[in-house]
């Protein structure tokens, strides 16, 4: 087992005048005399337009046909054919992987399966074989040593099972990740499997050079002290081990809708735990008239520590101020943006969104955040959207608040 599982976790130089004026002495001086005077010794011959006319060498056709020896596909000249750069695009598609660790993770891969994604390869990683086996995935790993007595049982709740279960299996972990670019591990923090397993999942991901973001949900208040406690452990390690993790409190989820019944609240939370990751993935894997790619996303997630999301609708005429506006107001979004070391955009509309609109949502971003803070946004249409503009919005570098068990003992 990895001693990591038992941590507690609690330019350029400098040029002056002088330098700068001995360096412009080595190169040769020309003044408009010795220009003049410039022969074929220079290597570059004088002509005028007589001596053009007359020069019996000068032949029009002959420059064609190189002209033409040039475009030709069978020259040796440097070049590509279309064919040549489909090819290398081709090497260059991002490959997305998502593990879903456990059972809220698994819950979140069978949406996503749903809704469909594009692009992504869905990996379901659980103790518990009757969730798995009713996980609507590509691949499924059931996570335990061969021959354990307790194995496919679930964890009971406890997270160093779940870690365990996970590094028993890390051979099959490697192997469903080993081939991505871009790899999404989403859990529930609390329980036994995702709080204990995904750590193991990301370290495993990042060993192998892909971008590794985390996306999970923080316990419910009335889910007891506990389950908070195991919750703040698991997020600890998983930071240790991502290169962002993107968190939702799902006690934020209830100050945007309301009281609901249990199973709808938790409904909820799989929703938007879902909607972040597929808008996150969509924004590199398709065709937008604003493209992301995966350089961009990697360089706001790369290092992105602590990353909060803000979604946003709206409708009408004034819909991109109600969609940012939105965004920017959900209880999801926990944090003062205007720390965020980086921001991503994702603007979402109709055909009849124009690009003013979609930058008008950007503009507003870069007046509440710090000058020095990296943005880059996406746009994209969506046909099934009539008069209606969506903002999803992802704050990295930034401090969540009450991510603590005493915000737990204050609310009861």
């Amino acid at each position: 087992m990895d001693s990591r599982d038992n941590d507690d976790g609690s330019e350029w130089p400098d040029h002056d005048e002088e330098a700068l004026e001995a360096e412009e002495s080595e190169w040769p001086d020309h003044d408009e005399d010795s220009l003049e005077d410039n022969d074929d010794e220079s290597g570059w011959p004088s002509h005028d337009g007589e001596t053009l006319e007359d020069d019996a060498s000068f032949d029009a056709s002959e420059l064609v046909s190189n002209a033409e020896r040039k475009r030709s596909p069978s020259s040796s000249e440097p070049g590509m054919t279309d064919e040549e750069l489909l090819e290398v695009l081709e090497t260059l598609e991002t490959n997305i992987t998502v593990v879903g660790c456990g059972g809220a993770g698994c819950n979140t891969i069978n949406r996503l399966a749903e809704v469909g994604v594009e692009g992504t390869t869905l990996v379901a990683a659980n103790t518990d074989v009757h969730d798995l086996v009713n996980a609507n995935a590509d691949e499924k790993i059931l996570l335990g040593a061969e021959g354990r007595k307790d194995r496919g049982r679930g964890a009971g709740s406890i997270p160093k099972n779940g870690a365990d279960a996970a590094h028993e299996s890390r051979h099959d972990i490697r192997d469903a990740v080993e081939d991505a670019d871009m790899v999404f591990v989403t859990a529930g923090m609390g329980g036994g499997t995702g709080t204990g397993s995904a750590p193991v999942v990301a370290a495993t991901a990042r060993e192998t050079g892909a971008l590794t973001i985390s996306v999970v949900t923080m316990p419910f208040a009335s889910e007891g002290r506990v389950r908070m406690e195991n919750a703040t452990g698991g997020l600890s390690r998983l930071r240790e081990e991502s290169d962002t993790v993107i968190v939702i409190q799902n006690d934020r989820l209830l100050d945007a809708v309301g009281n609901l019944p249990v199973e709808q609240a938790f409904k909820v939370a799989d929703e938007v735990l879902m909607r972040s990751v597929k808008g996150l993935a969509e924004l590199i894997t398709t065709e937008s008239f604003v493209n992301l790619d995966f350089a961009d996303v990697q360089t706001i997630m790369g290092r992105g520590g602590m990353a909060l999301v803000g979604i946003g609708e709206g409708q009408g005429d004034y819909r991109a101020d109600n969609a940012i506006t939105s965004a920017l107001q959900s209880p999801m979004l926990d944090a003062d943006i205007s720390t965020a070391t980086g921001v991503l955009v994702n603007v979402t509309g109709g055909p009849d969104m124009s690009i003013a609109e979609a930058e008008g949502v950007v503009e507003d971003i870069y007046e509440r955040v710090d000058p020095g803070a990296r943005i880059i946004w996406g746009a994209s249409v969506d046909d099934d959207i009539d008069d209606e503009m969506r903002v999803m919005l992802i704050a990295t570098g930034v401090t969540p608040r009450n991510l603590t068990p005493e915000r737990h003992d204050a609310e009861q």
